[in-house]
C-alpha cells in the first residue's frame, strides 16, 4: 500500500484547504492530495480529474487500498466539472501559463463563489498578472521548501475588479509580503533573476528593451525583500 504522506509542496497546499470543503483536484496524478484530505476528515468530498489514463488508474489503486471514496474524471483541466460540484479547486505541478488557460476554459471560476489553490511550477510572474487582469484577487499566498527549490501556493477567489499591472510588479503581491518565508523566498528570486542579467550583459544579440526589463525585475524583487525587513 503506498503512503499517502505529501510533500512539503503539497502539504503547503493542503493546509490551505478549508475545513470540510467540496475539493476539485486537477491534475490528480496518484491522487495523494484529495485522498491524504479525505483520510484526515478535512474534506467532505472530493473529485480527481486528470488528463493521462496511467495517473487515473494509480489515483483509483491508492482511492481502493486506502477505502476512500474518489471518484475521477478524465478531462484537460476542469472540463469535466460542474461548477456545483466543488467549492474548492486545487490545481498543482503545473506552469503558471497552463493554469491561466485552464481557468480560462472555466469561467465559471471567474464570479467568485470557488476558493482556487493554485501552485505554478513556473511563470509565476505571469500568473499573477494574468489573474489580476481576469479580475482574481490574491488573498493569500504560502511559500514553502521542497529539495532546493522553493514554491508558493496562491489562495485566489474570483469576482474582483480587474487590473493591468506591469510584469515587473506581478514578482511579488501584498499577499507573498505578509507570508513567512517570503524574504528567503525572494532572496533565491533575486539570485536566479541576477544571473539571468549577467547573462544577458554578457550576451552580444541582447537587444536594450530586455535588458530594461530585467533590470525592473530585479529592481521590484529588491524594493520586496526591503519592505520584508
Amino acid at each position: 500500500m503506498e503512503s499517502m504522506v505529501l510533500t512539503p509542496r503539497l502539504a503547503c497546499l493542503a493546509a490551505l484547504v478549508p475545513q470540510g470543503a467540496r475539493l476539485a483536484d486537477v491534475g490528480t496524478d496518484h491522487g495523494k492530495l484529495p485522498i491524504s484530505l479525505l483520510l484526515e476528515g478535512r474534506i467532505a468530498y472530493a473529485i480527481g480529474s486528470d488528463i493521462g489514463v496511467g495517473p487515473l488508474a494509480h489515483a483509483a489503486l491508492n482511492a481502493r487500498e486506502h477505502g476512500v471514496t474518489l471518484p475521477l474524471r478524465r478531462a484537460p483541466g476542469l472540463d469535466a466539472v460542474r461548477p456545483s460540484e466543488c467549492d474548492t479547486v486545487s490545481i498543482a505541478g503545473m506552469g503558471g501559463q497552463t493554469i491561466a488557460q485552464i481557468l480560462q476554459n472555466a469561467p465559471w471560476t471567474r464570479a467568485g463563489a470557488h476558493l482556487l489553490l493554485l501552485q505554478p511550477m513556473t511563470m509565476v510572474y505571469e500568473l499573477r498578472q494574468w489573474l489580476w487582469a481576469h479580475g482574481y484577487a490574491i488573498e493569500q499566498e504560502a511559500v514553502c521548501r521542497e529539495d532546493r527549490r522553493r514554491y508558493v501556493v496562491l489562495s485566489v477567489r474570483g469576482g474582483a475588479p480587474a487590473k493591468e499591472v506591469p510584469l515587473a510588479q506581478c514578482v511579488v503581491s501584498p499577499a507573498l509580503l505578509r507570508a513567512p518565508g517570503a524574504a528567503d523566498y525572494l532572496q533565491q528570486l533575486l539570485t536566479r533573476e541576477m544571473r539571468a542579467k549577467a547573462g544577458l550583459e554578457r550576451a552580444k544579440t541582447h537587444s536594450a528593451d530586455r535588458l530594461a526589463a530585467q533590470n525592473a525585475l530585479v529592481q521590484a524583487i529588491r524594493q520586496a525583500l526591503e519592505e520584508c525587513k
